[in-house]
């Protein structure tokens, strides 16, 4: 089992590192759903773990502009002068298939590893996207199967499994708790987390820096590293 955890700090990847975590997933902006770091963060987290930085330039859908897929282009040059193993990338055409921009972002990558993330569980079709993926040249795919978790969408994450080159990672309210149902359930061998947890010492009152919706006090998070732990020692039943 490899286990990829999420993180948008320094000391996010000290916790995924010193678990034993095959690598990070390097990520701003969590609480967007992630976004694409910065240069110096990127940098510094690559001399502690493998790691792997999200390309993304905004929240929200995945069909972007021109200046947006040139921004992702520049920011994949970024990621790898700076000491990335890999990068987080995926974009969608207007009628849900995968874009034919990606063929630019694993051109930037220039033989890093290259992982399509969760647009494909909005994509047209699944199967179809992960085919196309093939073709261009992705060393993975994450997915929750189209479903919320990826317990729930275990039927269509253990089929793309088995369909073409391209590694599957499942994800989505994968905890240690039930690792090793999803990976039973899957039949995958890697699994994507971002297990947080309230941080900070920010006060409740009129002004709050935290995203709508979240309550007052808690304007940041933090990996968790209890659950993180957790979660690397977990091993597949046998």
């Amino acid at each position: 089992m490899r286990v990829e955890i999420s993180v948008e700090s320094l000391d996010g990847v000290r916790v995924a590192a010193s678990a034993g975590a095959a690598r990070v997933e390097l990520c701003a902006g969590l609480s967007d759903g992630g976004l694409t770091p910065s240069a110096a963060l990127i940098e510094a987290a690559a001399e502690l773990a493998e790691v792997h930085v999200l390309v993304r330039p905004r929240p929200g859908d995945f069909h972007y502009s021109r200046d947006e897929v040139d921004l992702v282009v520049r920011d994949i040059a970024v990621a790898r002068r700076h000491g990335a193993a890999g990068v987080v990338v995926g974009a969608l055409a207007g009628d849900g298939t995968v874009a034919d921009d990606c063929a630019r972002f694993v051109d930037a990558a220039e033989g890093l590893e290259t992982t399509f993330h969760r647009a494909i569980d909005v994509s047209a079709d699944s199967r179809q996207a992960l085919d196309r993926l093939a073709d261009l040249g992705f060393t993975r795919v994450l997915t929750s199967g189209r479903r919320r978790s990826a317990l729930d969408g275990a039927p269509l994450i253990k089929e793309l499994a088995t369909r073409t080159s391209v590694t599957v990672m499942a994800c989505g309210g994968v905890r240690a708790a039930n690792a090793a149902l999803v990976l039973a359930a899957t039949g995958v061998d890697d699994l994507h987390a971002a297990p947080r947890r309230p941080a900070g010492t920010a006060r409740a009152g009129d002004v709050s820096y935290a995203g709508v919706g979240v309550p007052p006090g808690y304007d940041r998070f933090e990996t968790d590293p209890d659950e993180v732990a957790a979660l690397c020692a977990v091993r597949p039943a046998s």
